[in-house]
Parts: C-alpha cells; structure tokens; sequence
C-alpha cells in the first residue's frame, strides 16, 4: 500500500525583526512535529540558516528553490529571495515589512495552486508592511482578497472559540457598521466552520451585546433593539441554535460561555480581551469562511523581547496543529456530504494534552506568555 503524503504546511517568516523566526524555529527543533506535516518556510535559507544559529536551535534545514523539490521528513525552506536582509531585533523597518510581504505573497500563491495544503503566519507589523503595493490592516484582509470566501476572525482553542462581528474597526464606527445583513453573514459562517472545520454538528452559538448590559432594552442605545434581536430571531426561526444578545461584562466571568460551542462578540476588544485572558497563550488565530485554511498565533512580534530568545512558541505549535485537524476535519466533512447514509460526525470529546497525541503531551504545561504581548494580530 502506497504511503500517505503528509499535509504540506506553508509557513511566512513574518517580520525578521520579532519573534517569528524564533518560534518556528522552536516548534520544528523538535522532530516529531516532522511526523504529521511537511513544512516549507517560505523565506531565504540564508536568512533561516543564520537565524538557526542565532537562535541555537538544532534543527536540519533543506533549502528549495521550487515547490517541486518540497521533501516529505525535512523543514523545507523555499528561497523567495537570495539577498542578504539585515535584521536588527526589536526594530520597526519597512524594509523589514516588505520581505514580510514577499514571504506572504509567495506562501499565498502556492495556497492557491494547492503546493501546500495549509498556511500558518507569523506576525507582521501592520506599519511596516504599508506600501503602495500592500495597503491591508493584516493577514486577514489580504487573505480575504486572495482567497474565495468571507475571512472571519476566529480564535480558538479546545475549550472556548470566539468570533467578531467587526474586527479592525475603530471604536467610532462599529455601531454604524454592524448591520442585519452583516450580522446573518458572520452567524452562517460561524455555523458552517463549526460544522465544517471542528465537527460540530449542532452547533450551539451565543451573540454578545453592542452596548453595555446589551442596551437595557433601549436605555443605553437602540443598536441591540433594533438589529441584534430581530437578526437574531429570525435566525433561530430558520432552525440555527443563536442566542442573546447577552451582556459581555458578565458573560465570561460567570462560565456561560461553556454552554456554547462559540461566541460573537460585536468588537475586537469585546472578544479577544477575555480570550486572550483565558487561554494563556495557548489560543489559535484561525481565519474561517474562506476556501483554504490559515491559522496564526495569538500574538504579534513582541519586539520587546525579539532577538533575546525568550519567547514562548506553544501558541504557534497550538497554530500548527489546528491547521492541520481542521484540513483532516474538512476532508472527512466533504466525503460526508457526498455521501450522507454515512454516520453524522459529532462535538469531539475534549481531550487533554495526556490523552492526545500532541509532541507535549507528557509534558507539563507551559506558563502563560504574558511577556509575549504585542499589539499585533490579524
């Protein structure tokens, strides 16, 4: 029987100057991860060679100049450019940003042209990528472009999955934003991702409020009277399990969200504060609703501590292997729908890191990468 090809993992370098590097460097040092993908660093195997060193990490690099020469058991570095970049940790350069860019264009590319099968990044600086060329907020922007589909922003971890209504919109403009229309698009395509990408086949979704206490019935703002209820009743008529509006300040606090397979929250700090809070860095930028999967860390470049080889590298582990159980969980969903006389796929059971078969499983668990802060994530 004929050997399965392992899943092709395309990796963007991100910014040179932050952390990238360093926790991609981290998370392949250990080969088992060679055991369940093959990953090609879209960057330089100069640049990745000098920062192997620089980092200390042991780990064997095969520079390829084509997606043809990828080989299953190696890091792959495909050569995306060949000149000498000059790196300066903790440091804000545009130079710096647009070979971020190459890197991303390069990975994106091959996405497209199914030369890998999954994409994770590493963090950009949203300024320094900015050019006439490049005039996206992030990642997800871009993707979306690239990409068929509607990109949402969802962070996940095993136990709580949270998605936003609007993302990089500033604080003035969210209400005006948040429309029914707008509304229904993001609830469906929550629902089909939990569906879809996590196997969930009723999935159970709780919508927090716009205003705080979700307006009390018209006294704090009309914008949870007026567009989330009804856009919320009307979808639960047509058979979804949507709830709420309910206010944010209590809902995490007092666990409801545990009775949810996923929450909207309608802003980017309404949501990703408390998720960011309790998932100890160990949560997964995922960025659904689009044709082909992406994930990322849950942080940015931490300049702060770039170059001092402090950084912890389990959110971009966790990144790792969310792209790589969501490609299987698409493939099983499609051959589901071909065929639906097959069992229905149903909520996975949660499993802890000693029940699964995770690199760390015997491992104790990581202390939360508070120091690895940063104000970038897309």
């Amino acid at each position: 029987m004929k050997k399965a090809e392992k899943i092709r993992l395309g990796i963007s370098i991100g910014d040179l100057n932050g952390i990238g590097s360093e926790v991609i460097l981290k998370t392949f040092e250990d080969g088992r991860m060679l055991d369940f993908c093959t990953p090609v660093i879209f960057a330089s195997i100069k640049i990745v060679s000098y920062l192997k060193k620089y980092h200390k990490t042991n780990i064997n690099l095969h520079g390829i100049d084509e997606a043809s020469q990828i080989t299953d058991g190696k890091v792959n570095v495909l050569n995306t450019w060949k000149e000498p970049v000059d790196i300066n940790f903790g440091k804000e350069d545009s130079k710096i940003g647009q070979y971020a860019i190459k890197s991303l264009k390069a990975a994106t590319h091959a996405l497209k042209n199914n030369e890998v099968d999954v994409l994770v990044t590493a963090p950009i600086n949203k300024h320094s990528i900015q050019s006439k060329e490049f005039n996206f907020p992030g990642h997800t922007d871009y993707l979306n472009k690239e990409l068929r589909g509607n990109s949402l922003m969802f962070m996940v971890t095993d136990e709580l999955k949270v998605g936003l209504l609007t993302d990089h919109v500033a604080i003035k403009d969210i209400a005006e934003t948040i429309t029914p229309e707008l509304v229904t698009q993001k609830i469906q395509t929550i629902h089909h991702t939990l569906k879809q990408d996590f196997g969930v086949s009723k999935p159970k979704i709780a919508v927090l409020g716009i205003n705080p206490h979700s307006g009390d019935n018209g006294v704090i703002g009309m914008e949870d009277e007026n567009v989330l209820k009804p856009t919320i009743k009307k979808i639960n008529d047509q058979g979804m399990l949507v709830y709420g509006p309910y206010a944010a300040d209590s809902f995490f606090g007092s666990n409801n969200y545990k009775s949810f397979d996923a929450i909207i929250a309608s802003y980017h700090d309404q949501g990703l504060i408390p998720f960011k809070t309790l998932s100890f860095g160990m949560g997964v930028n995922y960025t659904a609703g689009l044709d082909k999967i992406r994930t990322s860390p849950d942080h940015g470049t931490a300049f702060e501590i770039a170059g001092k080889n402090k950084a912890d590298h389990s959110s971009f582990k966790e990144a790792v292997f969310a792209a790589l159980k969501i490609y299987k969980n698409r493939k099983e969903y499609k051959e589901l729908t071909k065929n639906p006389l097959k069992k229905q796929p149903r909520k996975p059971q949660q499993k802890n890191k000693q029940e699964s078969n995770h690199p760390d499983a015997q491992k104790e668990k990581k202390a939360p990468f508070i120091k690895q802060r940063s104000n970038e994530e897309e």
